[in-house]
């Protein structure tokens, strides 16, 4: 009967997960999506909605959702990590490669880093080198379907090799710096970078 039930397939993938060094330390799988998020879940109205890309460019862009759609689309296959301790392995996503998006702008040298926008005033932080990386992208599907409201519908990115939280949900903009400023978790405790192999959750590792 081993397999047949959720907590034994919960078990041995996470055996062999673990197998084949793709747990992180202090994280347990889950068959699961767990919903986390801080606020409301945001109406998405596509007559309104716009994506800017600005900061340290030599021209600022902003793109219409009709714009945005048109975009090159591409397929990833990645886990994802929480800060909370779990980790869901294999999520295919489907939406526009960082690097597509970052090839609409010439960005000043001294461009280092990007603070993530979303709906609410919500931010995070992330390195440019953490995003110029083929497998992270904005996603508008997951695993053959649109991103549910709840897990950031229309537009999320994601970032696999850092923890969840910098895999912003509700995403409308990307702001390049030359230096690291906390959003909004970092500004309440959490790690500046967030490497789940290096279990960085919060300020304090």
């Amino acid at each position: 009967m081993s397999g047949l039930f959720t907590g034994d397939e919960r078990k041995d993938l996470e055996r062999r997960m673990r197998a084949a060094n793709r747990l992180p330390p202090g994280q347990a799988a889950t068959l699961k999506w767990p919903v986390l998020h801080y606020g409301s879940v945001p109406k998405f109205d596509p007559a309104t909605w716009d994506f800017r890309i600005f900061g340290l460019v030599a021209e600022p862009v902003r793109l219409t959702w009709a714009e945005f759609g048109k975009l090159p689309l591409t397929t990833t296959t990645s886990d994802f990590h929480c800060v909370t301790r779990w980790s869901r392995f294999d999520n295919r996503w489907e939406g526009v490669a960082f690097r597509d998006v970052l090839g609409l702008v010439r960005l000043q040298p001294r461009a280092a880093y990007v603070l993530v926008h979303a709906e609410q005033g919500y931010t995070a932080n992330v390195p440019l080198m953490d995003l110029d990386r083929d497998n992270v992208l904005f996603a508008t599907h997951h695993d053959g379907q649109p991103l549910p409201p709840e897990h950031g519908y229309p537009l999320r990115l994601i970032v696999p090799h850092l923890y969840g939280w910098k895999s912003v949900k509700w995403v409308r903009g990307i702001e390049f710096l030359d230096n690291d400023q906390a959003g909004f978790w970092e500004r309440n405790g959490y790690h500046m970078r967030g490497d789940p192999w290096k279990e960085q959750r919060f300020d304090d590792q």
